[in-house]
């Protein structure tokens, strides 16, 4: 259903909350945004809201479980505003998860279990929310993908990721059990990335609850929401795939002309399967098997 505003779009969802996990995704072009979409719904999400201009054309068919309604995705920390209107609208414990267009969730053994079923189970072990590190993805060959996009000659970095730790605003305190991530094209080209956008660590799957705030650096509001494990043992941990950086870097000016090549030594065909980000580190099973 295309509705006229998000505000009618916030009504409906308030009046006829979704049962299982909700999908939030931003569109700031229309780059691989038919993919973006078959993807969310391959992985078994009860709703996919879209928000985006008017002006960007879907192919897929709206419905009661693809509903879209107009935002501009192009101001600053849009996605703030989006996440904090929708999560008073949902029922409390409702998990939700928000990307924007040409980023693709992965969950470890995502090709034989629904994106419910993996939720269940971290909800099981006294979790509300969901680190997922965001991996840069990238074309090889930027002759024919000048924009960086290409989901046939797609690759990824197999190393360069590394944490440091995190202080609170004063640098007084260390949170616990909380990390700054970083790696793929963020690190490898970050003259061109501003400080505060360098990090790959987001908080892409959370449970609603009042007061709950998500701030522009991908945090909320409630520590515990911000940290990759719980006391006890490790956590389920999942992995956005990610052109966003590489289209970012192509469409900068000041970026443009100064990369030529995002491939390098240790640049890898990304296979699109969980078991190759599991191998590589960039998500974590937990107890979960």
């Amino acid at each position: 259903m295309h509705y006229k505003s998000v505000t009618a779009l916030v009504d409906a969802v308030t009046e006829s909350p979704p049962k299982g996990p909700v999908a939030v995704l931003l569109a700031e072009d229309d780059v691989a945004l038919n993919e973006t979409v078959a993807h969310l719904q391959c992985r078994g999400f009860d709703l996919i809201i879209l928000l985006a201009p008017d002006a960007l054309t879907l192919d897929l068919p709206l419905s009661n479980s693809l509903i879209r309604a107009p935002f501009e995705t192009a101001r600053e920390y849009a996605h703030c505003d989006a996440v904090n209107m929708l999560i008073p609208a949902l029922k409390t414990g409702t998990w939700l998860h928000y990307c924007f267009n040409s980023e693709f969730l992965f969950f470890p053994f995502c090709e034989s279990r629904s994106i419910g079923e993996m939720l269940s189970f971290h909800e099981g072990e006294r979790r509300d929310a969901m680190v997922t590190y965001v991996v840069d993805l990238y074309a090889r060959d930027l002759t024919n993908a000048p924009n960086a996009v290409s989901l046939k000659d797609t690759h990824l970095d197999r190393s360069g990721y590394f944490a440091l730790a995190r202080w609170d605003a004063d640098a007084q305190i260390n949170p616990e059990r909380q990390l700054d991530f970083f790696g793929g094209l963020r690190w490898r080209f970050e003259e061109h990335v501003p400080h505060e956008r360098r990090r790959i660590d987001r908080v892409g799957l959370f449970r609603t609850k009042p007061g709950l705030l998500l701030a522009p650096d991908h945090t909320f509001n409630d520590d515990e929401y911000n940290t990759y494990a719980c006391p006890w043992h490790h956590n389920l941990t999942a992995a956005i795939c990610s052109f966003r950086t590489a289209k970012a870097l192509r469409s900068n000016p000041g970026s443009r002309d100064a990369i030529e090549n995002f491939h390098w030594r240790n640049s890898v065909p990304f296979a699109w399967q969980s078991q190759q980000l599991l191998d590589l580190g960039l998500m974590e099973p937990g107890q979960w098997f």
